[in-house]
C-alpha cells in the first residue's frame, strides 16, 4: 500500500494474536524507524525491545495500569536523552525527536502487519528502573508490538482539514 493508504490504516491495537515476532522484525523496523528526522540530527534515542514475560508484565500491568501492553510479545520502551535541551524554536528537542521516531516505529511496524498503540500513561521512573535505562535518559513512550488480533481496518473521526489548515495566517 502507498504511504497515504498506510497512514489510515495504521490504527492502536489492543488485542493480540498469541504469535511471536522474530527479533529480525524487530531489528527491521527499528532500522527503518532510525531515519526519522531529529533536531540537529542529534539522534538522541534509544529503543529497548522488552521480550521477557516476567518485564512485559511488570511494565504493562504494574507500571503502565493497562494489562494489553503486557500481553503483546514485545513492547518496545522508546527512550530519550533529557540533556539535551531546546531547540531554537523553545521547545524541547526530547520530546519532539521521540515523537517523530516513534511515530515512525508505528507506521513501519503497520507496514509489516503488526500492531502497536502508543502508550504514554505509565510511570517513566519505574520504567527506567526496571530496564536500567542510564541518568540523564527517560523511558518516554511504550510501544506494545505484535500481530493484531483483528487486521480488519478501522474508521478513524478526525477533524476536517477546514479546521486543521489555514494559509499565510491562523
Amino acid at each position: 500500500m502507498d504511504i497515504h493508504e498506510l497512514i489510515r490504516y495504521r490504527k492502536s491495537v489492543r488485542s493480540w494474536e498469541n504469535r511471536d515476532v522474530e527479533p529480525a522484525m524487530v531489528e527491521r523496523i527499528v532500522e527503518s524507524a532510525r531515519y526519522a528526522p531529529s533536531a540537529k540530527n542529534g539522534q538522541e534515542w534509544h529503543v529497548i525491545a522488552v521480550t521477557d514475560a516476567g518485564k512485559r508484565k511488570k511494565l504493562g500491568n504494574d507500571i503502565a495500569g493497562q494489562p494489553f501492553v503486557s500481553q503483546a510479545p514485545v513492547i518496545l520502551a522508546v527512550c530519550g536523552d533529557t540533556t539535551v535541551g531546546d531547540m531554537r524554536c523553545g521547545q524541547p528537542r526530547m520530546p519532539v525527536d521521540i515523537g517523530t521516531l516513534t511515530d515512525h516505529l508505528m507506521l513501519v511496524a503497520a507496514h509489516e502487519g503488526l500492531g502497536t498503540c502508543w502508550i504514554g500513561a505509565f510511570d517513566g521512573g519505574e520504567a527506567a528502573t526496571l530496564l536500567d535505562v542510564p541518568n540523564g535518559w527517560a523511558v518516554a513512550a511504550l510501544l506494545p508490538l505484535g500481530y493484531p488480533d483483528d487486521a480488519s481496518p478501522i474508521t478513524k473521526s478526525r477533524r476536517s482539514l477546514d479546521d486543521l489548515l489555514s494559509w499565510e495566517t491562523y
